[in-house]
């Protein structure tokens, strides 16, 4: 099984490395410490999984992003916080599975080749609040479809607002002006029922699969 290591520690990666190319069966074909380095890997060699270390904090839209161009590698979340909301925000992301912080070794091997074969083991509470979560998105959805769906234009604004970026911002990257882009933040904030720009900048930190609704086809 050939397994990629993201981390922005790169001690960690090694010894990580190291160790599970020792276990019968796995080899750790790279070892890399941002997202292009990432991409060049997966578009050059073939991979069975991805290990990513979240202890340091990963961008949610980022890892989606590599979920969706390549569908058939699972991604793994590295040192994660059993809690249910943290599960779920990385299922949402793109996540195929977890691994806790206080796994072991054997368990991470264990798990990762659950996770690759498309099995995953969590505790009781962890599934019923990943079911309870599916049957709340799943109202959600029907609510967007139906009647706050972005435009692909609205989609991007809404995504940059949670990088923090000020208008003047949004517009340099969009090119699009001023005006346009309070335009675009305005019907934003209407179809997801925000008052105020900080709480949408809060919601899509927090649902960043609302930047990826855009309806295909849809005109900004």
């Amino acid at each position: 099984m050939n397994i990629l290591v993201l981390t922005a520690v790169r001690l960690f990666g090694d010894g990580l490395g190291t160790s599970l190319s020792s276990r019968h069966g796995l080899s750790v074909v790279a070892v890399v410490n941002d997202l292009a380095s990432l991409r060049d890997h997966l578009s050059r060699a073939k991979a069975d999984a991805v290990l990513v270390d979240v202890t340091q904090g990963v961008n949610l839209f980022d890892m989606r992003s590599i979920a969706a161009q390549w569908p058939d590698v699972p991604l793994v979340a590295l040192g994660l916080y059993e809690r249910k909301q943290d599960v779920i925000m990385c299922g949402r992301a793109g996540f195929a599975g977890y691994v806790s912080r206080d796994a072991s070794l054997d368990r991470l091997c264990e798990s990762v080749n659950e996770i690759v074969t498309g099995r995953l083991s969590c505790p009781p509470e962890i599934s019923g609040g990943l079911l309870r979560a599916l049957f709340r998105e799943n109202e959600r959805a029907v609510e967007t479809d139906l009647d706050l769906a972005l435009t692909r234009r609205e989609s991007e604004v809404l995504e940059l607002i949670g990088h923090g970026l000020s208008n003047k911002e949004i517009g340099d990257q969009l090119c699009l002006s001023v005006a346009t882009v309070k335009h675009h933040v305005h019907h934003v904030l209407e179809k997801l029922k925000l008052p105020r720009r900080a709480q949408a900048m809060r919601k899509i930190r927090d649902a960043p699969w609302l930047g990826q609704t855009s309806v295909s086809g849809r005109k900004s």
